[in-house]
Parts: C-alpha cells; sequence; structure tokens
C-alpha cells in the first residue's frame, strides 16, 4: 500500500537511529541522529488546558506544533501541524489500555493510517502503569506499518532523565519525521 503523504516544509529526516532525551526539570525534549546532531527540540507549554507541544529544529526555528484533540487528553487524538503552511500533516491516535498502549500515525489530510507504536510486553506496560514508581521502568514499542509489518523499534533506558533510542529498520511509506515526533510526544502525555 502506498500512501502519499504530505512531508514537513521545514524538516525531513531520513536516518534510520535517533536518540531522544528529556530535560531533568520539566517536559523538554532533544532528538539527535546517529551523528549526534540536534534536529528536533520540544518544550511543552506549561498551564495550559490543551497540551501543547511545539518543536524547533537544530537551529532553533519552528517545525510543527502537537496539539491536542481535547482537553486535558488523557487517550484521544493529536494533531501535528506544519509549522510554515498550518496544514495537519499527522494525527496521534490511542487506543489507551492497562495493559497495552497503541498509537495510530496517521496521515493528516486523509486519515489513513500510516503506522503504529504499540508497547512490548502486558506486564511492563502494566508494572509501569500501576506500581509507585512504574515510571522508571523504560518503555519499548514496536513500529510497525498500517499492515502491521515491522518498521522499528523504541527502546527506554534506565536513567535519571528520560533517554530512548528510537530505530527505524525499515520505514518504507511510514514518515521518519512524525515517528519521532510521535515519540516525544507519547513520552510527554504518559508521564514516561
Amino acid at each position: 500500500m502506498s500512501v502519499d503523504h504530505q512531508g514537513f516544509s521545514a524538516i525531513e529526516l531520513r536516518g534510520t537511529a535517533y536518540t531522544v532525551e528529556q530535560s531533568l526539570v520539566r517536559n523538554k525534549y532533544a532528538a539527535y541522529d546517529e551523528n549526534g546532531g540536534l534536529v528536533l527540540r520540544a518544550k511543552q507549554k506549561l498551564f495550559k488546558l490543551k497540551e501543547e507541544f511545539p518543536f524547533v529544529d537544530g537551529d532553533g526555528n519552528a517545525v510543527f506544533t502537537v496539539k491536542a484533540g481535547g482537553v486535558l487528553d488523557i487517550a484521544g487524538n493529536y494533531a501535528i501541524v506544519d509549522a510554515e503552511t498550518g496544514d495537519r500533516v499527522a494525527i496521534l491516535d490511542n487506543d489507551y489500555s492497562i495493559f497495552r498502549d497503541t498509537w495510530t500515525v496517521r496521515d493528516g489530510r486523509t486519515e489513513a493510517a500510516l503506522a503504529k507504536i504499540t508497547s512490548r510486553g502486558a506486564l511492563v506496560t502494566l508494572a509501569r502503569n500501576l506500581l509507585p514508581f512504574g515510571g522508571l521502568i523504560p518503555h519499548k514499542y514496536e513500529i510497525t506499518d498500517a499492515e502491521g509489518a515491522h518498521v522499528g523499534r523504541i527502546d527506554g533506558q534506565f536513567s535519571l532523565r528520560d533517554r530512548y533510542e528510537i530505530v527505524i529498520d525499515d520505514a518504507g511509506d511510514v514518515p521518519r519525521d512524525a515517528v519521532v515526533a510521535a515519540a516525544m510526544v507519547i513520552d510527554a502525555i504518559q508521564g514516561n
């Protein structure tokens, strides 16, 4: 299945591996490519009723913003909006379960499914959701395309601040920029 996905006007991610780190202070994130170059930064705006995550590139130029579809969404949808054009480029839908989190990345125009990001392991997801310090357990997600074929993975690491690796083995038609943004947003939304 080939999807004519509209990408971001200000950035194009072509790498196969990214490292995302969260700041110790608040919901601030930075994504680095496999050479250690800063490719994206995001900071959740505090004290807003609607979640909003503006993303900038390594030079500080606005790339896109992620906005919640509803007030204080726990399980809902989030629009990834191109900063230059104002177009909705992708949508993140959450199918929350205490045993498994599944996020669907959809095309912003057609709403066709592009990829799924699914937590690996029901026991790990259950522990992360229920134990008092469950948030310290590194998260692990499987990335698949719309048909369920393997695309990559997101692997959390034990550290004082969240740090995880995104590996995209075979993106095919899956937009890398939306997957990297989704990983950062999922972490912030779920307080991981």
